[in-house]
């Protein structure tokens, strides 16, 4: 068995330096289940990050369905077959009336992109208002909406960022009506600025659930201002689903749902095919004539039958085993607990999230709200067969994030590790 430190060696010959690795110990994967995955050595690790197999690592269900259609037919949308309207039926059912149609590509990256250029073509005008703690994907034009790496040549001038909102130190300094209030003046005043420059206000972007940016405890109608400046200006806006949707808040199938707005479109990525390459943008059937007239878009494999069938056993799954009502109370465990926890240990500053999208803040002092970065405790979880992520404004929020095959027993492994940890950090 190749050691660790070979295979980092022939990584950076073969993919090239800076490919990002989890952990300080990077974990060599080799199989999967449910919410399990084993390392090459046999150990078992619990996952409580991975978004993109949505359903379950593996689940019997969707690498069936895989396997039955490429046996039978693989090939592109040119042809007429079923599989893909079938599945795109199923999928807007789940939206609002107004979402009527979708087009099927193969990430959440184009599935973005697609979406800025669906508010150009309605709006006639290029500029995007985004958070300036987000992530949407790496083309060349949803890269300059993340502020983690500028692009060559700096952000273009028709990009405003305005700032994540964040419950735990809220815009404004109260949290609420008025944070909500202070988030809205700042599209102002980015639409504002758009004007001025020329490029106008075509869309504003957002994840409902600001996975990137915290989690953050937002009320319903808290984008409501927002939103509705944003319209004024005559732009549209773009929920990004790929970590919020598919049932993960547990109390919602969508996150802009658990939010109280109805975005103008709607993107989605992998975990709609459980780590399948697929995802869709869903929006009008207006709004998808005005794009395919002012844009030659075609995508060879976008939607191929293996792919819708991929997405539509992830659907069966989800309603079979009742995966967002069980995620709903999971999660609803996890942050109860969480919280107890936090009487115990003074890293914990803040306990959010909904469904399996948790995050836990943690601080250096509660008074001050001082963020404690979170790698070290990441990484000890790791060492301790838990993997998780990180996040936050200021990379100090536990990311906690599993397939929804995460149960109860996981959660009470995931509770008692996380206690034991913090006890030696304190």
């Amino acid at each position: 068995m190749a050691t660790t430190e070979n295979l980092i060696a022939r990584r950076d010959r073969l993919l090239g330096p800076n490919v990002r690795l989890f952990y300080s110990d990077p974990v060599h994967l080799v199989r999967g289940r449910g919410a399990r995955v084993w390392d090459a050595s046999g150990r078992e690790y619990i996952d409580a990050y991975n978004n993109v197999p949505h359903v379950g690592h593996c689940h019997p269900a969707v690498v069936e369905a895989i396997a039955r259609q490429a046996a039978n037919l693989n090939t592109h949308t040119r042809y007429l077959h079923e599989g893909i309207l079938d599945y795109v039926e199923r999928l807007v059912a789940t939206l609002d009336d107004t979402i009527t149609s979708a087009i099927m590509v193969c990430t959440g990256s184009e599935a973005n992109d697609i979406a800025l250029r669906m508010a150009q073509a309605l709006s006639g005008k290029t500029g995007i208002i985004a958070t300036d703690n987000t992530y949407h994907g790496n083309t060349s034009a949803v890269s300059q909406l993340s502020t983690m790496i500028p692009p060559i040549g700096g952000f273009g001038g028709h990009v405003r960022h305005v700032p994540a909102p964040d419950s735990y130190r809220p815009l404004g300094g109260v949290a609420g009506d008025l944070h909500a209030a202070a988030f809205a003046r700042a599209v102002e005043s980015a639409c504002i600025s758009l004007n001025e420059s020329g490029h106008g206000v075509s869309a504003m972007i957002l994840c409902p659930a600001f996975v990137n940016e915290g989690f953050p405890d937002l009320a319903p109608g808290f984008l409501d201002q927002a939103i509705t400046v944003v319209r004024a200006h005559g732009g549209i806006v773009i929920a990004d689903e790929v970590q919020a949707g598919f049932g993960r808040l547990g109390t919602h199938f969508w996150g802009h749902e658990r939010m109280g707005f109805v975005p103008d479109v709607v993107t989605m990525g992998k975990p709609m095919g459980n780590g399948h390459p697929v995802a869709a943008v869903a929006a009008s059937y207006e709004t998808m004539a005005a794009f395919r007239q002012a844009f030659r878009y075609f995508n060879t494999f976008g939607g191929n039958p293996v792919s819708s069938a991929a997405a539509s056993a992830v659907l069966d799954v989800l309603a079979a085993e009742n995966l967002p009502a069980r995620a709903a109370e999971t999660g609803e465990y996890m942050r109860t607990n969480l919280r107890r926890m936090g009487e115990k240990h003074q890293v914990i500053g803040d306990v959010r999230g909904s469904g399996l999208a948790i995050g836990v803040e943690l601080v250096s002092d509660r008074e001050g709200r001082t963020p404690r970065p979170a790698a070290g405790v990441v990484d000890a979880m790791r060492r301790e067969g838990i993997l998780m992520g990180m996040n936050g404004i200021h990379g100090n929020v536990l990311k906690i994030r599993p397939p929804l095959a995460f149960d109860r027993s996981d959660a009470e492994t995931l509770l008692e590790t996380l206690d034991h940890i913090l006890e030696r950090i304190a």
